[in-house]
């Protein structure tokens, strides 16, 4: 990264992009602090992360979730007991309630309730992604990390999953920044788009702003054999796989 600046709003879905091997997921992992940066300043929730007690660090972990690529599933817990790593990581809860709040994320997310009891090895690509973001959700994040959620996905799957993310998002006030490569999910879903090449963030706006750009790599990106004509007056944000009324019930809402 050479001088990247880049603002993420409170509410918004920001799809972030770049060519393989630019540093979307370096980045994703340094801003969570996986990665030990080497100068600069992060800030998340109008917190200097570097000046945080380790209090106030716990704190603002508990604010977020995370949904690694490929899920990053423990392979001998099972869905439940993956679920259950932030709550018991963070939380003091009773078996009970914990077993309670775990299965209604994993309802949440549109998986059946049997699915709790099986072991990542047991469950399909898709199902393995739910489990992943059910645990994202664990602890009712307010910023929400999303690595490539729809890789490996075919095109239906990936398209109820970009609907699940959009009613998720709406329903629960949540703000989103997803590492994708996926041409239909920041048409889709995304409020805003960020791209990252030459080490900075080159263009950030929403998708009319991408496809007017003049970049060479956005103009070969957006207006490539791989892309599609994006006409405004159809765009379609939002539906879902559960409906919003569905969601808000079994938050109690």
């Amino acid at each position: 990264m050479r001088g990247l600046d880049l603002d993420v709003y409170r509410g918004e879905v920001l799809g972030f992009v770049g060519g393989s091997g630019t540093g979307k997921s370096v980045l994703t992992r340094t801003i969570l602090g996986l990665i030990r940066k080497e100068s600069g300043r992060i800030e998340i929730f109008g917190s200097d992360i570097d000046k945080l007690s380790a209090r106030e660090h716990d704190s603002v972990e508990r604010r977020i979730g995370v949904m690694f690529q490929q899920g990053a599933l423990f392979s001998g817990l099972t869905v439940k007991q993956n679920v259950q790593v932030p709550m018991r990581e963070h939380l003091s809860l009773s078996p009970r309630l914990a077993d309670e709040l775990a299965m209604l994320k994993i309802k949440l997310v549109g998986l059946d309730l049997d699915a709790a009891d099986k072991y990542p090895s047991e469950l399909s690509g898709g199902m393995i992604k739910r489990a992943a973001l059910a645990r994202a959700l664990a602890l009712d994040p307010e910023l929400l990390f999303l690595d490539e959620p729809t890789s490996g996905l075919d095109p239906i799957g990936a398209a109820e999953f970009d609907e699940l993310i959009a009613t998720l998002q709406k329903t629960l006030g949540l703000t989103v920044f997803m590492v994708t490569h996926d041409l239909d999910s920041l048409y889709s879903i995304c409020d805003r788009i960020a791209a990252l090449a030459e080490g900075k963030v080159i263009a950030a706006g929403p998708i009319e702003a991408m496809l007017a750009a003049e970049h060479p790599w956005l103009r070969a990106y957006f207006h490539g054999k791989r892309a599609r004509q994006f006409d405004p007056s159809v765009a379609e944000r939002g539906g879902g796989v559960l409906a919003g009324n569905e969601l808000a019930g079994l938050l109690g809402g």
